[in-house]
This record gives C-alpha cells, sequence and structure tokens, in this order.
C-alpha cells in the first residue's frame, strides 16, 4: 500500500481522516486559489482540490495524496471564510431562514502513476430563522472565522440548522469522507 498524505493544514479535515483507522501524513499545499474570472463555483472545487493533490506530488513521488477544497453557496454568492466577527455576522444573518449549499472537491491523486479521481459533493444546510442576538451569541461562543459560512457543524454551529441535506454529513466539515473511500477502494485500499 502506498503511503497516504493529506494536502491540507486543516484540523479540521485531519480529524475526520483519522476516522478510517489508517495511517497518514499531512502537508499544507502552496497553491494560489483565487477563483478565476466567471469560474462556476463547482469548477472551482474540482480545481483547486487537484491542484492541492498535485502541489504535493513532486516531495511525496509514492504517494496516495488527498486534496480537498470546499465552498459555501449563498444563491449566487460564494461564501468564504469570514476571518472577522463583522464578517461572519453578516454571512449568518444572510443565511438565516435561507440555505446554504457546500461544495466539496476531492481528489485523491496516485502519484507513482499519476492516476487521479475527483469529484464534487455537494450538502445543504436549511437555516433556522436568527435573530441578531443569537448570532451574537453564537459568534461570541465559537468565533468559526476560519470556516466558511461562519459555523462549526462539528459544535454549537448544529443549532442554527432546521434541516440538512446531503449524502455525507463530513462533507460539511470539508472532507466527504463516504466518497474517499470510494476512491480509495478504487486504488486497491480495503477499509475497514
Amino acid at each position: 500500500m502506498l503511503p497516504l498524505v493529506l494536502a491540507s493544514s486543516s484540523p479540521y479535515r485531519r480529524d475526520l481522516l483519522t476516522r478510517l483507522r489508517l495511517a497518514f501524513t499531512w502537508s499544507a499545499p502552496h497553491i494560489d486559489e483565487t477563483r478565476h474570472a466567471d469560474e462556476a463555483a463547482e469548477a472551482l472545487v474540482r480545481r483547486l482540490s487537484g491542484q492541492k493533490a498535485q502541489a504535493l506530488s513532486a516531495t511525496h513521488p509514492q504517494h496516495l495524496i488527498i486534496g480537498s477544497d470546499q465552498v459555501a453557496i449563498l444563491g449566487t454568492q460564494i461564501l468564504g471564510k469570514p476571518h472577522t466577527l463583522e464578517r461572519a455576522r453578516e454571512q449568518l444573518m444572510a443565511a438565516s431562514g435561507n440555505s446554504v449549499t457546500f461544495l466539496t472537491g476531492l481528489t485523491l491523486l496516485n502519484s507513482a502513476t499519476g492516476f487521479e479521481q475527483t469529484d464534487c459533493i455537494p450538502f445543504t444546510v436549511h437555516f433556522r430563522s436568527l435573530s441578531e442576538a443569537q448570532i451574537m451569541r453564537y459568534l461570541s461562543a465559537e468565533q468559526p472565522y476560519d470556516c466558511a459560512g461562519s459555523f462549526k457543524a462539528e459544535g454549537l454551529g448544529v443549532s442554527l440548522f432546521r434541516r440538512t441535506e446531503g449524502s455525507d454529513s463530513n462533507s460539511l466539515i470539508g472532507l466527504p469522507l463516504i466518497r474517499l473511500v470510494d476512491m480509495l477502494h478504487a486504488s486497491g485500499i480495503d477499509i475497514p
């Protein structure tokens, strides 16, 4: 079995990957994540997940490399990581009573052969109608400024949801494990 490496600095993705009980290392890929002009959200996450995996192929030439990227979409607007309290407040106010779809691009690259599997996994969150006071209490409690959509689904963020919809709730946190297991099986890795 080729060694597994996660092309990510995300502690959330590392935590998810440990669920599969596979040995892996991780390394942060250094790529330009700028969206191309008129690039659709799905094309963006597919491209970036592939570029993240490819970015590690020179330093990990005999590995299976996992790349992942995610965007949140509200209507036609792509929501990024808010980075500040004010932007997080704005994102959650806009999401209140609405639905936000998360698109997670996933790539598994065999750097020994060049064989690459890439997919995009959607997951939708339907938000409760939230008051500004509820939003501010939530932001004070979790400070999710490094999370697309301004919440942590694995924490108190779930209290903001009315319901969710999708094939793999792990994709909401940034690593769709169900699809990843399919890709690993196609690469000869049996789980469990």
